[in-house]
């Protein structure tokens, strides 16, 4: 099978087609003093919108030697405490808050042609928080969380498929079981970045930044 050529296919792609994508204007003069409430609003506007899974994220942290790393997860809550997500505490990305408890989120809903990013300091909520998340979500998510060795090395996709077929059977019989390595974290955000995309590429970015006096707000080049 020929292999399509990489450079002829980025060529030929769009950002923000106007058949798929709304550009709304955004004054960054009527925006709310503190980023929460503003964070909230373009969320909820972006599922009205109908963009496809809002609440996934790109989380990026840094091992003990300060190597950066990225994935995709998902948003658990957003509210004083700050932004939340979980994973288990023996995973890269817990290993890597562990040794360097900072780290940057970047959610992207192209439908409206906004970006946010979040930075700041992470801890991790007391075990009953992450069990309390853990039992509110799906079967599949308990089934996932009770396979329980994620980031190691995997043997073969079979012995994955008996380790999950277990996983799910006891999620189905005990919906309450303890994953006691499951953990909820929050990062406090220390700076907060929204991005509205512009066709004439005039994009908006209002740079929130923490202060001992509040909420700092300025405009930043695109």
């Amino acid at each position: 099978m020929e292999t399509p050529d990489l450079h002829e296919s980025l060529r030929s792609l769009r950002v923000w087609d106007p058949e798929v994508t709304t550009l709304p204007a955004f004054d960054p003069a009527t925006a709310p003093p503190a980023p929460l409430a503003l964070f909230t609003g373009w969320f909820a506007e972006a599922v009205a919108a109908g963009q496809t899974e809002p609440h996934t994220m790109s989380l990026a942290t840094s091992d003990a030697a300060g190597l950066p790393d990225v994935r995709t997860v998902m948003l658990h809550g957003a509210d004083a405490d700050g932004w939340a997500f979980a994973s288990h505490s023996h995973s890269r990305k817990g290993g890597h808050l562990a040794a360097r408890p900072y780290a940057a989120l970047g959610f992207y809903w192209p439908v409206l042609g906004r970006q946010v990013r979040v930075r700041g300091p992470v801890t991790a909520a007391p075990s009953a928080a992450g069990q309390a998340d853990l039992h509110a979500r799906s079967t599949g998510a308990l089934a996932a969380a009770l396979t329980g060795r994620q980031s190691e090395v995997l043997g073969s996709v079979e012995e994955l498929a008996r380790a999950s077929a277990a996983a799910w059977e006891r999620a189905q019989r005990e919906p309450d079981a303890p994953v006691a390595s499951w953990t909820l974290y929050r990062l406090v955000p220390e700076e907060v970045e929204f991005f509205q995309g512009d066709a004439r590429r005039q994009h908006v970015r209002l740079h929130y930044r923490r202060t001992e006096d509040g909420w700092a707000r300025e405009l930043l080049w695109p």
